[in-house]
């Protein structure tokens, strides 16, 4: 069993003797030069003798404190040493990213093998899933989410502001009523993301008919699917007229899978943005920051908006 005072009293009495200044301990430590002071009593208590020599206008060690600080130094770099390698050996460790399956699949995975180039040492984890990430297990560095910004003890960056607008299949631009207006789609299937009915704030065909006009068109029919990406996937088979952020289906709109019937796509932003979330105190951590950098400069390249 290893008798030691406690480590804060040994921290202020190695920074005041080295510095030969409370004051000046006080600034490295970041407290007052009165719990300095308080500190180095408290340890003098303890161990039964003086380790400084109070002046008027100076500090001077005495014999057990000059015959001290070497060792106390020294030990002390070494459990710095020894905490920077914990530090290390974590950071070099998993990277695991919690991300919406449709986020995933069509905007993040393409796009890793850059990070990857960047930041060697990370290994990276990917959690494709819709459940909040549970920081406090320790399972998740960082998440990405679609959402108004609202998570109370989370470090929050907007990472793409969303937007949706319909897409379909090239082919339903031709055959028997073919798309050319919005009042076209009384003759074709709205296809549904699941999430986006249940979200007051969400834009979903609801609120897209509305503001449309289209008092006729029921708002609920159709085939509805858990994801974005299924959705598109669904409209690029020919299924209907699907209504999905642009960040899922840009490379699909690039590639010809689908297009936008009706012209430049409307603004439907409300106060949704996808994020980047991760708890306030990982902030400086090397591996969350590196992250968090790479992903907002992606981000701020291809956001279609």
């Amino acid at each position: 069993m290893r008798q030691l005072p406690p480590l804060n009293a040994l921290r202020a009495f190695e920074a005041a003797a080295r510095h030969m200044s409370f004051s000046k301990a006080a600034d490295e430590l970041n407290v007052t030069p009165a719990a300095i002071s308080q500190q180095i009593r408290a340890l003098e208590d303890i161990v039964g003798v003086k380790l400084f020599r109070r002046l008027t206008r100076a500090l001077l060690l005495t014999d057990a404190g000059r015959v001290a600080l070497p060792a106390l130094t020294a030990g002390l770099d070494l459990l710095a040493e020894g905490y920077n390698d914990m530090r290390r050996q974590e950071d070099a460790g998993a990277l695991t990213i919690s991300v919406a399956p449709s986020l995933a699949a069509k905007w993040l995975v393409p796009r890793l093998e850059g990070f990857r180039a960047l930041h060697p040492q990370f290994d990276i984890r990917i959690d494709a899933t819709d459940r909040l990430a549970d920081f406090q297990r320790g399972d998740v560095d960082v998440a990405l989410r679609y959402g108004d910004g609202q998570y109370d003890g989370m470090e929050v960056r907007c990472l793409m502001s969303e937007l949706s607008a319909p897409v379909c299949s090239p082919a339903l631009l031709q055959g028997a009523h073919p798309l050319r207006k919005p009042a076209d789609l009384r003759h074709h299937t709205l296809l549904h993301s699941q999430w986006r009915m249940q979200h007051a704030f969400a834009p979903n065909w609801r609120m897209w008919l509305k503001a449309s006009g289209l008092a006729d068109i029921d708002p609920e029919h159709g085939p509805r699917f858990s994801e974005d990406v299924l959705v598109a996937q669904a409209a690029i088979a020919g299924q209907g007229v699907a209504l999905v952020g642009q960040v899922v289906v840009a490379a699909d709109l690039r590639a010809g899978l689908l297009v936008h019937p009706f012209g430049t796509p409307s603004d439907m932003r409300q106060n949704y943005c996808y994020y980047v979330v991760y708890p306030q105190e990982d902030a400086t951590r090397p591996k969350v920051r590196a992250f968090r950098d790479w992903v907002l400069a992606e981000a701020k390249a291809s956001d279609p908006a």
